[in-house]
């Protein structure tokens, strides 16, 4: 791969990557407040966005903890809500699956909604594309929001209790998910799979959380499956 090709791959995943820079932002500073008024202090609460850069499953494992909830509870919850990763990377594994070790690892790190789906994406329309290319805008839509994940944090630590009950902050997360979802839905195998997923992780609300979501996507899974396959596809 020439510099030159790299560099168009790389600019084009990042140019696809900068809509979701201003919900992620907020998403971030809004962990960073719950954090803080969850008992963690600030160098915790960055260290977790660093480690962990899961907003899904930090955000349990927060909500737990200031439930005085043991360690290991918060531990195992966020791993339950995290697991949807190994369906991401199982379903990137055909393009990404011959890269070097190195790219791999980096690539799983960084592997979460946004860079998942700007990727699948954009590897199902372009299947052709040399593995390297992939990678490289792969981490191209992540080359903005990552770093700003861990800087938002901060900043919302930082703010801690300082905001107002009534800031209405939290409208960040249901948006940003819609606008992950939203440009998948191409087929109605996806339409079917995403209407099943939401209606029975609202039948199964009441399990433990976590269990109810991984349910809900192996019920849209199948679903999906099922369609394509009578579709002949």
């Amino acid at each position: 791969m020439s510099l030159a090709t790299g560099k168009s791959a790389f600019l084009e995943g990042f140019i696809a990557g900068v809509p979701f820079l201003f919900v992620a932002g907020p998403f971030a500073f809004l962990f960073g407040v719950v954090a803080v008024e969850a008992g963690l202090d600030i160098p915790q609460s960055v260290g977790m966005s660093l480690v962990v850069i899961a907003g899904a499953a930090q955000f349990t494992a927060v909500q737990l903890l200031s439930e005085a909830a043991p360690i290991w509870v918060a531990m195992a919850a966020a791993l339950a809500v995290n697991l949807r990763m190994a369906m991401y990377s199982a379903s990137l594994q055909p393009h990404l699956g011959s890269a070097p070790l190195w790219q791999r690892v980096i690539v799983s790190y960084l592997n979460f909604d946004i860079s998942y789906a700007l990727g699948i994406a954009h590897f199902d329309e372009r299947p052709e594309r040399p593995v390297n290319q992939k990678v490289v805008y792969f981490l191209g839509t992540i080359a903005l929001t990552a770093p700003f994940w861990v800087i938002g944090t901060l900043i919302g630590a930082a703010a801690g209790g300082a905001l107002p009950d009534n800031a209405l902050i939290d409208f960040a997360m249901p948006i940003l998910f819609l606008a992950i979802v939203g440009p998948m839905l191409k087929t109605l195998a996806h339409l079917a799979a995403a209407v099943s997923s939401a209606v029975a992780a609202m039948l199964l609300f009441w399990l433990p959380t976590g269990i109810g979501l991984l349910i809900a996507a192996a019920i849209a899974m199948a679903v999906g499956a099922e369609i394509e396959r009578r579709r002949g596809r």
